[in-house]
C-alpha cells in the first residue's frame, strides 16, 4: 500500500503541536497540571535502535519513563514521543484524521504516564 508523502516537517510539526496544545487545554484542571509536567517529543518514525528493542515500525506514539506515581525510580525524565510520519501514513494523508490521531495517541501515552494499563486505556476508548 502506498502512503501519501507527508507535508514538510515544519507543517507536520505545527499541526501536531497545535493539536497537543489544544488537547492539553481541554483536559480537566488536575490532569492538565500532570500533562504540563510531561515533555512531548516529535520524531518522524521509530529509530533503528527502538526497532531493535522491539518497537514496531508502525508505532504511532510511545511513552518513555516511569508513570507519575513511580517518579524518581528512573534517573531519566518521562516523556511522550509522537511519530509524525507514521501518524500521517495512518491518516492516509488527511490532515483532519492526522490531527484526530495525534489527539488520541497523545491521550493514550498520557494515560500510561498517569498509570493506566492497556485494558484501562481501552475502557476509556484510547486504544
Amino acid at each position: 500500500m502506498s502512503h501519501p508523502l507527508p507535508p514538510d516537517w515544519t507543517t507536520l510539526l505545527r499541526l501536531a503541536e497545535t493539536e497537543v496544545t489544544r488537547t492539553i487545554g481541554d483536559l480537566p484542571e488536575d490532569l492538565r497540571a500532570h500533562a504540563a509536567q510531561l515533555p512531548v517529543c516529535y520524531e518522524t518514525r521509530p529509530t533503528q535502535e527502538m526497532v531493535d528493542d522491539g518497537i514496531e515500525t508502525d508505532t504511532l506514539g510511545l511513552f518513555l519513563g516511569e508513570p507519575i506515581h513511580e517518579q524518581g525510580a528512573s534517573p531519566l525524565p518521562s516523556q511522550v514521543v509522537l511519530f509524525l510520519d507514521v501518524i500521517w501514513e495512518f491518516a492516509e494523508g488527511d490532515p483532519e484524521i492526522f490531527q484526530d490521531e495525534v489527539h488520541v495517541t497523545y491521550l493514550h501515552e498520557l494515560g500510561h504516564f498517569l498509570g493506566l494499563n492497556e485494558d484501562e486505556l481501552e475502557e476509556r476508548g484510547l486504544l
